[in-house]
């Protein structure tokens, strides 16, 4: 039996059978410029992140008080600074 490539049935079985795997994969789908979840979000395992600090720039502002306190002054120009402070 020889294979005909120019045939539409052998295109057709390879598009069919691209279209049921792709349907059978359980993963996020982009239809219509919507991102959608997947079949089984409601058994997926949950990844739980704690909330951190709500100003996460502290170190950065005890740092720019502490040279402007340098600056005017107020403190020792010659002290190290804190051992939280890098």
């Amino acid at each position: 039996m020889k294979l005909n490539l120019l045939s539409a049935r052998p295109w057709l079985l390879l598009l069919g059978s691209v279209a049921l795997c792709s349907s059978a994969v359980g993963c996020q789908s982009t239809i219509g410029g919507q991102t959608l979840p997947s079949a089984y979000y409601l058994r997926d395992d949950l990844q739980y992140f704690p909330a951190g600090p709500e100003f996460k720039l502290t170190k950065q502002v005890q740092a720019i008080e502490e040279y402007k306190a340098r600056q005017q002054g107020l403190l020792d120009a010659e002290a190290p600074p804190e051992p939280g402070i890098r």
